[in-house]
């Protein structure tokens, strides 16, 4: 399990810093509202960047371990919604959150198996 986590370390970071820009640009989409094209403007930015970024972590890793670190766009999004715009955070959500996390780590060190 190891192994394979250091065999894929630099497209997991990658796709972790994807899921992150994604996350933010549906956030930035959420705050714009109709009046603030700023906002509208900085969520595509942020979106379209970590789509790139997604694209580039391919070179870095299987995609068998790298598409499902992507699952991590559901923990991101709780936390966010929870810390930015005071949604409740229920213990199914928490429940969910760690079994996505597990999920994620298992696979991203399961290449060798």
């Amino acid at each position: 399990m190891i192994e394979s986590l250091k065999k894929n370390k630099k497209g997991i970071i990658l796709m972790v810093i994807s899921s992150v820009c994604a996350c933010l640009g549906q956030l930035f989409w959420k705050l714009s509202g109709a009046e603030n094209l700023v906002y509208l403007l900085i969520g595509f930015a942020l979106y379209g960047m970590g789509a790139l970024i997604m694209i580039y972590a391919y070179r870095f890793g299987k995609l068998s371990v790298l598409q499902p670190v992507l699952s991590l766009n559901y923990v991101l999004t709780i936390l966010i919604a929870g810390l930015v715009l005071n949604e409740p955070i229920t213990v199914t959500k928490v429940i969910g959150i760690i079994v996505v996390t597990a999920g994620v780590i298992l696979i991203g060190g399961g290449d060798d198996i």
